[in-house]
């Protein structure tokens, strides 16, 4: 008997609308496609459990007569080619007609559609890709498509969709795709029978920002320097220097008026921002690439995500040239608007020469006190050596390191008093088998730069990154000891505005902060307030790290839950060591050093901070003989 058999029609179809049909918003995406196609100024989409239960798209399209409202639900049927010659010349979304074959496979569909100057319209219901009803109905011009049940027949791929709020977030990411690309349409959004979203037709892609954005993005945002060059043209609207994102979900990209998704043009435009925002960090842009349709190939993925371009070094190129001249430009013109010249005040000058009598005090003579908060309580031997929060420089005033004579010599700070002595600090550093730098003792000489602490040893000058070496010890406490961390209540409570996308993606992810010791909740529909935090954050910015813990979220979402857990919480672990470390610029004393050394000894993975910089890196005795000519 053979083994290989012949599947269904039936059942091969369910299997084939997989590469179509992944998620609901693949599907919110082919249908208000179509209803672009059919030349719709109003579109209205109705969710309802972020797609597994409804998705219902209405528009005032040109709408189906009766025969193409059957056989639109059937493979190949497409009213956009005729043969594959025609397919570098396509200028519409759908052309393979595929997605609503694949779509009724696999769901229960109602299509209601009624064509202009026609008295009736069509209803058309579908179970699992077969007809069940069609009748004739009085309906306005247009296509309303009702999507219920998705997945019922195969349960399988059923229980590979994510949880409601990251479907939700992907179908919202892709309705703001189609409001930002057709400025023209009217854009409702319902989720759960409540508005979220109404978007009246707009004149351009400016007061398009307006309707979806918030005030303050709004206010940091551009036109783009507009390019025209070699039969292509890129325009749009991007964020100043500024206002910055976590993740790269503000970008959008769109070719020929198509969502896209490219690696290298997003790589353009970040490399556009190079040295404009802090590293890390991703702007917000709406770009839109006009390109003739033979120098592009849309057909590379099922879902016509992705794109191919013939001179892909040409576009990239314009991109990132178009956000650098833009950027210039707008920064200059900044410059021009807010800085002014004060006139001369004769006045008080002459009033200072009449004063003969009167002598500056030497701040030099004294030294203000500042007081130095305990960083954390995680740790007992950090308790006794408080690290101090860089304090504002007082003029004329230096902040002497205590214990230490300073020796300003090419920035170095040493102990003067006890370098020759034999009390100087002598304790194991680094002290590992496989650590090449290994000794026995060491000798502090002291900080060079308020960054680098100098030790001598037998090998060479061994120097320490105090910030490094600080982080990769908080960073391991807090990964062991995460769930005993010490809190502190908030005198005054650090309120967070988050987006109404951001806010549904983390609230289901609150206990992330909660097991951190970081007591967060809802005050309103875009707002966090957080109410208590770990000691050793206590000065630190909560909004940054709950922003950053959001763009995590969104790029791990896809991950299962236990992977996603350990994910997170290494990254916030990461980030808390890195907001509660000495700084480079830290004053540190004698003491202070000395348990940083002792501290670093004793911690796992001492060699590198979480971010992989070295902690420490030595200058072996022959280099430096070499430098002074002493050996060849």
């Amino acid at each position: 008997m053979p083994k290989i058999k012949q599947l269904s029609s039936h059942e091969a179809q369910k299997i084939a609308a997989g590469e179509v049909v992944e998620r609901p918003a693949n599907i919110v995406k082919e249908l208000i496609e179509n209803s672009v196609d059919a030349g719709a100024t109003r579109i209205s989409v109705y969710i309802e459990d972020a797609g597994k239960q409804l998705i219902r798209v209405v528009d005032n399209g040109s709408g189906m007569d009766e025969q193409d409202a059957v056989i639109c639900f059937d493979r190949h049927a497409t009213s956009k080619i005729t043969h594959v010659e025609q397919l570098e010349l396509i200028n519409t979304f759908g052309f393979r007609g595929e997605a609503l074959a694949s779509i009724a496979a696999v769901s229960q569909i109602t299509l209601i559609t009624k064509q202009e100057n026609t008295h009736e319209g069509t209803r058309v219901i579908i179970n699992a890709q077969v007809v069940q009803e069609k009748s004739t109905v009085a309906c306005i011009t247009g296509t309303d498509i009702s999507i219920n049940n998705l997945f019922f027949n195969v349960p399988a791929r059923k229980k590979f969709l994510k949880t409601t709020q990251t479907e939700w977030r992907a179908i919202v990411l892709l309705f703001n795709a189609f409001f930002f690309d057709y400025p023209h349409i009217h854009f409702t959004l319902f989720s759960d029978g409540k508005q979220v979203h109404n978007c009246p037709a707009a004149t351009n892609i400016k007061n398009r920002s307006l309707q979806m954005w918030e005030s303050h993005i709004s206010q940091h945002s551009i036109e783009l320097h507009k390019v025209e060059k070699d039969g292509f043209s890129i325009e749009g609207i991007i964020s100043d220097h500024q206002e910055y994102r976590y993740d790269r979900s503000g970008i959008y990209l769109f070719v020929n008026k198509r969502w896209v998704s490219n690696q290298h043009l997003v790589s353009a435009l970040i490399k556009g921002y190079a040295h404009v925002i802090p590293e890390g960090r991703y702007p917000i842009a709406v770009i839109s690439v006009t390109i003739p349709a033979d120098c592009i190939d849309i057909n590379i993925h099922p879902r016509k995500q992705e794109i191919k371009f013939l001179h892909p070094r040409v576009v990239e190129q314009a991109l990132q040239n178009a956000i650098k001249t833009t950027l210039e430009k707008n920064l200059s013109q900044q410059i021009k608007k807010e800085v002014t010249l004060q006139p001369f005040m004769a006045e008080r000058v002459s009033f200072v020469e009449q004063q003969r009598d009167f002598k500056p005090y030497n701040f030099n003579n004294f030294f203000v006190p500042q007081p130095e908060p305990v960083l954390t309580q995680f740790s007992s031997n950090l308790d006794q050596i408080p690290f101090p929060v860089r304090p504002e420089p007082v003029e004329g005033c230096e902040q002497p390191v205590v214990s230490f004579d300073k020796l300003r010599t090419s920035g170095l700070e040493v102990n003067a008093e006890n370098i020759n002595s034999d009390t100087h600090t002598q304790m194991p550093l680094i002290n590992d088998q496989h650590d090449s730098v290994s000794v026995e003792n060491y000798r502090l000489i002291g900080q060079y730069k308020k960054t680098y602490l100098l030790i001598e040893k037998e090998e060479g000058l061994f120097l320490v990154d105090q910030h490094a070496a600080h982080e990769r010890i908080l960073y391991e406490l807090f990964s062991a000891r995460f769930n005993e961390v010490a809190t502190i209540q908030l005198l005054f409570p650090h309120v967070v505005t988050l987006s109404p996308q951001d806010m549904q993606l983390i609230l289901p992810h609150c206990d992330i902060f909660s097991t951190n010791g970081i007591v967060v909740e809802q005050c309103a529909s875009d707002q966090l307030i957080v109410q208590a935090v770990p000691v050793h954050l206590k000065e630190q910015s909560l909004s940054d790290l709950i922003k950053l813990v959001i763009g995590w979220i969104s790029e791990y979402q896809s991950l299962d839950q236990a992977e996603f857990k350990k994910r997170i919480n290494e990254k916030l672990h990461a980030q808390m060591a890195c907001k509660a470390a000495v700084k480079a610029g830290d004053v540190l004393t004698e003491e202070k050093m000395v348990q940083l050394l002792h501290d670093l000894e004793k911690t796992a993975n001492r060699f590198s901070c979480p971010h992989g910089r070295p902690t420490g890196w030595l200058l072996t005795i022959n280099e430096i003989e070499k430098k002074f000519k002493r050996v060849l």
